[in-house]
């Protein structure tokens, strides 16, 4: 058996040491005779794999007392109806930081479950090539949240400050972050944020499960008539366990925890590893006339690196003899074409390096 390189944007590499571990582990978890994906969710053995899991991305990401970690399902686009359902039970309205696609779709679903939103920044104007300034943004009268997308996938635009949620008068308000590509590949201070919601399938573990962390005032907001499998309290109470959750992937996902803290060191030494990988990639194509990344460099994403060729005409070769040399899922998202990188965390830098040399080679060749 071959393992390529995998630069996919999602569902991502996994970790080969993880990999490994659940293979041991398929038929037979710890010698109970059978495998977790064939466990009840209310047996002893899975409470302890969902508690171990819990506990590990508790300490990786230092999450205060305060907050709930809900393991749910629906991926991150179900937060988009599930986030105005439960924060807006009082009133007011969303506000939102557009940057891009996933943005915009968090904005354009609270709108069409009719709640009030208000754009409270945008990108738009420069072709989402760089985030508003944060002394441009400006939150309606009546904010119950600010939503926005710390690292947007498709164009590869990412935050380089957390924004403030501080009204005129003073008062607070609270901040809601999908963190969906760019969560675990560093620290992060949760108490900045009321809401934190993040899809599995990028540095969490595989497709099929989605890790929200809500502050505990932010509970118990949603209307009566709001589905038991959409109120955060529900979900809270029960432990992610109002239905059977996804018991597979968050047995995984609790293995990519274990993987971060003691394997690779935690979140500091992964961010580091990441800061090396992207800035090598954003170097080579910086020093050549073949490629280009529009992006501002202040916004670049560590995540997800696009790229274009000069002469788009060779991108099916690019393409091609990159996959035939182990390079995989190099195919920039249908709505911007190119090329695209993905650098989660389980890609490792030989990864990287081969991707530069391969780049280098093709424009030699080609260019």
């Amino acid at each position: 058996m071959t393992r390529h390189y995998n630069f996919c944007a999602g569902p991502a590499a996994l970790p080969v040491a993880v990999l490994e571990r659940a293979r041991s582990e398929l038929l037979d978890y710890q010698g109970r005779g059978l495998s977790v994906m064939e466990m009840s969710h209310r047996s002893d053995e899975f409470i302890a794999i969902a508690d171990q899991a819990e506990a590990d991305l508790r300490s990786l990401l230092g999450i205060p007392d305060q907050y709930k970690v809900l393991f749910l399902q629906g991926g991150a686009s179900m937060q988009f109806a599930m986030l105005p359902m439960n924060l807006l039970g009082g009133g007011g309205s969303a506000n939102f930081i557009q940057t891009g696609i996933w943005g915009k779709k968090a904005l354009s679903e609270a709108k069409r479950l009719g709640f009030a939103c208000h754009v409270a920044g945008s990108s738009e104007s420069n072709g989402h090539l760089a985030v508003p300034g944060e002394a441009s943004l400006s939150l309606s009268s009546d904010a119950a949240y600010l939503h926005y997308t710390s690292n947007e996938t498709i164009g590869g635009l990412e935050f380089d400050y957390v924004p403030d949620v501080t009204r005129a008068d003073g008062s607070d308000v609270p901040l809601v972050c999908d963190m969906s590509s760019n969560i675990l590949s560093g620290p992060v201070d949760v108490s900045d944020f009321g809401v934190i919601y993040a899809g599995a399938q990028k540095n969490i573990g595989p497709a099929g499960l989605t890790i929200v962390i809500v502050r505990d005032d932010l509970l118990g907001k949603a209307p009566a008539n709001v589905p038991s499998l959409f109120d955060y309290q529900m979900l809270a109470d029960a432990g992610s366990m109002v239905n059977t959750p996804p018991t597979y992937a968050w047995y995984l996902s609790g293995l990519v925890f274990q993987w971060l803290k003691n394997d690779i060191g935690g979140l500091d030494a992964m961010d580091r590893m990441n800061q090396r990988k992207a800035q090598k990639l954003y170097a080579a194509i910086d020093g050549s006339d073949f490629y280009s990344n529009p992006i501002a460099t202040a916004n670049r994403s560590r995540m997800n690196v696009p790229f274009v060729l000069a002469d788009d005409r060779l991108d099916g070769a690019f393409l091609k003899e990159a996959d035939e040399a182990g390079l995989l899922n190099l195919k920039g998202h249908r709505s911007v074409g190119g090329m695209r990188a993905s650098l989660y965390n389980a890609v490792p830098e030989d990864a990287v390096d081969a991707l530069i040399a391969f780049m280098a080679d093709f424009e030699q060749r080609r260019g």
